[in-house]
């Protein structure tokens, strides 16, 4: 969860909240915790690799809807490459002393994409072995930009802005900084290895929120509060680090754009070989294949490539705000068809149906928004949210029609989902 969306998008936060952006990173957890809620009561009793799709196919069961939205599922995948590819190539170039031009960033896009998926070739170890590492080392330079920027702050440049535009951009901020907590649901893919699981998932989904809004808060008001907000905005996708040589020099410069790269390239490495595959898998399929291994295309070679050519497509086609809002849209969708599925089967799994409705009705309010932030700010952005939804139905309807294909419900469900 951490590290790779603030590093990418954290100028484009910046820009929209200004000076309310820790209170953006802490309506956006809020909002995370809406959603889990119905992941901390169905991911005990739903046991997956499938993820959020078993929740809705045991919800609302196998119709074009859900197939739709296991192809969605896919394409957020696709989506969120783009955006750690564009973040790459915005970190890499200033730090390499070379200009950023539409060019420049098109080939370190390529580049980075196109490296990753040749690692295809060496195997499943190759591109898996350094994960924890690079995970702890980006965690190890948040904690030092945060431990010696926080002396620094200026009080006033974090005090919030109360006015109504600047209340506006606070919403904004937070619903586009809602994609930052995805992935707090993965810990439901591995339900069946997990002790005391109905105890377990929820204390790990919401103590990961915690600690992820923790860390988000904290990194923005070392950042607000040292620099200004017309030059966080003016440097754009390597903000970060820019914000972090008012108390570390040029070294903390180079720092936060080195564990930017470490970070962004372990968030597209493991999107790449993990999400994207099981998504891929099960949207083309119906089901996962009875071994499960994570970064390991199977027989659909095919899939990997046209998911590195479309994260590449979308990397080259919209600027980093309009990935993250297409991201953002497309999750929020997914999550409130799980948010209908727990009220349908609350009684199997527990929860209250009035919290439930009301969680729901929040998160169309916040899908709304994102529509009228797309609209208001760039609708070729909007356009591309709609294209993403009807591309999912359109590929949902060939593969069910035209290929007679089903999601299997005993393939991507464990027994304590089949029994309920």
């Amino acid at each position: 969860m951490i590290g790779a969306s603030i590093f990418s998008v954290f100028g484009v936060g910046a820009r929209i909240a200004r000076q309310n952006l820790p209170e953006a990173f802490v309506l956006s957890g809020v909002l995370a915790l809406i959603v889990a809620y119905s992941y901390a009561k169905l991911g005990p009793r739903i046991i997956s690799n499938a993820g959020p799709i078993a929740f809705i196919l045991k919800g609302i069961g196998d119709t074009l809807i859900t197939g739709a939205l296991s192809v969605l599922m896919w394409l957020t995948y696709v989506v969120s490459i783009a955006m750690f590819a564009r973040g790459f190539a915005g970190y890499l170039l200033p730090l390499a002393g070379l200009p950023s031009t539409s060019v420049s960033e098109a080939v370190v896009i390529v580049a980075v994409v196109g490296v990753f998926t040749a690692l295809t070739f060496f195997g499943s170890a190759a591109v898996g072995t350094a994960e924890f590492w690079i995970v702890l080392a980006k965690l190890a330079i948040l904690g030092v930009f945060i431990a010696f920027g926080l002396a620094r702050i200026e009080l006033a440049r974090v005090t919030p802005d109360v006015s109504p535009s600047a209340l506006g951009g606070l919403v904004h901020g937070g619903v586009l900084f809602f994609l930052s907590y995805m992935g707090f649901g993965l810990i439901t893919n591995v339900g069946e290895s997990i002790r005391d699981a109905e105890r377990t998932i929820p204390r790990a989904i919401y103590t990961s929120i915690a600690i992820a809004m923790f860390v988000y808060v904290s990194v923005a008001l070392v950042a607000v509060g040292n620099l200004s907000i017309s030059r966080l905005s003016e440097v754009g996708e390597n903000a970060l680090a820019v914000a972090a040589e008012p108390f570390l020099g040029h070294f903390g410069y180079i720092l936060i754009s080195i564990g930017a790269l470490f970070s962004l390239s372990s968030a597209l490495n493991a999107t790449l070989y993990g999400g994207a595959n099981v998504a891929y898998s099960l949207a083309k399929d119906g089901e996962l294949p009875e071994f499960f291994e994570h970064k390991v295309w199977f027989k659909s070679v095919e899939g990997l490539y046209i998911t590195a050519a479309l994260s590449i497509a979308f990397a080259l086609l919209f600027d980093m705000g309009g990935i993250a809002s297409i991201t953002s849209s497309v999750f929020t969708i997914i999550y409130l068809f799980v948010l209908v599925s727990h009220y349908r089967l609350a009684d199997e799994v527990g929860g209250s149906r009035i919290l439930i409705v009301v969680n729901t009705a929040v998160l169309l309010a916040v899908f709304g928004a994102l529509l009228y932030f797309q609209y208001t700010d760039n609708p070729a952005i909007l356009f591309g949210t709609v294209g993403v939804l009807g591309g999912a139905l359109v590929v949902e309807a060939a593969f069910r029609y035209g290929r007679s294909r089903l999601l299997n419900a005993d393939a991507i469900s464990g027994p304590d989902a089949s029994s309920g």
